[in-house]
């Protein structure tokens, strides 16, 4: 844009730009918070072992799949905003019931998988601060479920925009910890100052596999194109919805690195090997201080807040837009029975589980996170295709780099996937 000095004392050049930040913050909301959600408990979890046992290297696949979260994640913002339908309605009129069955099947195995992570570190961790952890689970069902039910879209939408600003807990919990920051900035550009032998590459595979789970996942797709829908953002705002879609991309990196960074600089650099986020927040300590350790951990109980929430709530979208049925946060429980319901069996099935003792949280948060990776190729098969229909999505059709990169993503993620598979079960 040309202006020159006397347009800044120009009213109608400050009311266009004033006009274009109302407009921006009028469709703000849906992308911020899915990518934020990224960084459930289970996501927590995920990065803090990364950093515990891959150290800064595996900052450099981070900022990676940075880009192909921004870029898939735009395609589907773009591609609800532009019809005004959300991915699973189009995928079922399109494509059909029975690959709309197979899924959600898929989906609901992996979400349910994510909600038992959130709701068991919600449980290890109210232990770490001194919080009864079983009646801390069964109050934290209730209130999301009368909190969601009872409330809308603009109350749920407040509600996650202010617990993202929890997230700053780890950028304080990374300087307290006194990093080599210019070792983690260039492991950014290129992953070196380890040994990369054959044992260090599995993990890299295996645990990096994980760590592109939890950032870009099947749900994410799902619930950032049903949550925009049922904002109701219009057609014309498209161009806005896309830029809050990259800096949600951003901002989600952007404290996963620091809480890479908290757990590389203590952890791994002491060879002291973690297997939840809980034992990250523990084991910090000595190095970082009291202070980070415990924000550490209330940033794992607020993320496994958010996590609950968003993942539960993907399900409900995604089963009323795959099966054709009514559902959204501004209507009442009368009116959206299913999509209500669908949320607190999910929720509750994951409580039973997340309460048993004994559960193993490593397990389940890599093995969930492989889930996640391995489902990504299918949906994103689905998700290119339809924006890259010229009839469907006009003008905002994919460009030759946004399609192009997410197949060459979708393959990588495939064979990432099967080598993982075959490093962990078949000890290749």
């Amino acid at each position: 844009m040309n202006f020159t000095a006397r347009d800044f004392f120009n009213r109608s050049f400050f009311k266009r730009v004033f006009g274009r930040i109302l407009i921006f913050f009028s469709v703000f909301g849906p992308a911020t918070i899915t990518a934020m959600a990224d960084n459930d408990a289970s996501g927590v979890a995920t990065y803090s072992i990364a950093g515990a046992k891959l150290g800064y290297p595996i900052l450099f696949a981070l900022l990676i799949i940075t880009i192909l979260l921004a870029v898939t994640q735009e395609m589907g913002m773009r591609l609800t905003v532009v019809t005004q339908r959300g991915l699973a309605d189009l995928i079922r009129e399109k494509f059909g019931v029975k690959v709309s069955l197979l899924i959600f099947a898929a989906l609901i195995l992996a979400n349910t998988g994510t909600i038992i992570g959130n709701l068991a570190a919600i449980k290890v961790t109210s232990d770490l601060l001194d919080i009864p952890a079983i009646p801390a689970v069964i109050l934290m069902i209730v209130f999301i479920f009368v909190f969601v039910t009872r409330g809308n879209y603009k109350l749920t939408q407040t509600v996650m925009l202010l617990t993202s600003l929890f997230y700053l807990m780890y950028i304080i919990s990374a300087f307290k910890a006194e990093p080599d920051w210019g070792m983690a900035l260039s492991n950014l550009v290129y992953p070196h100052g380890v040994t990369f032998d054959a044992a260090y590459m599995r993990n890299y595979l295996i645990i990096g596999l994980g760590v592109l789970g939890t950032t870009i996942t099947p749900w994410g797709q799902f619930f950032v194109s049903s949550f925009s829908f049922d904002k109701k953002i219009e057609a014309g705002k498209v161009k806005y919805s896309l830029l809050e879609t990259y800096i949600g991309a951003f901002l989600t990196d952007f404290f996963s690195f620091f809480m890479i960074v908290a757990t590389a600089s203590t952890l791994f650099v002491h060879g002291i090997t973690i297997q939840t986020g809980e034992q990250a927040a523990l084991a910090i300590e000595p190095f970082a201080g009291h202070l980070a350790s415990t924000l550490f951990a209330l940033g794992i109980l607020n993320a496994g807040f958010m996590g609950v929430v968003v993942v539960s709530l993907s399900s409900a979208y995604a089963f009323s837009e795959f099966f054709g049925l009514s559902g959204g946060l501004d209507t009442s429980f009368k009116q959206s029975r299913t999509f209500y319901i669908i949320m607190f069996i999910q929720l509750v099935v994951a409580a039973c589980f997340a309460i048993l003792p004994g559960i193993n949280l490593f397990t389940l948060a890599i093995t969930t996170q492989g889930i996640n990776a391995a489902i990504l190729p299918l949906v994103f098969s689905y998700l290119i295709r339809l924006t890259s229909d010229r009839r469907l999505m006009k003008e905002y059709v994919n460009s030759a780099f946004q399609k192009w990169f997410a197949i060459a993503g979708s393959v990588v993620i495939f064979l990432a996937s099967v080598a993982a598979f075959a490093a962990t079960f078949l000890n290749l």
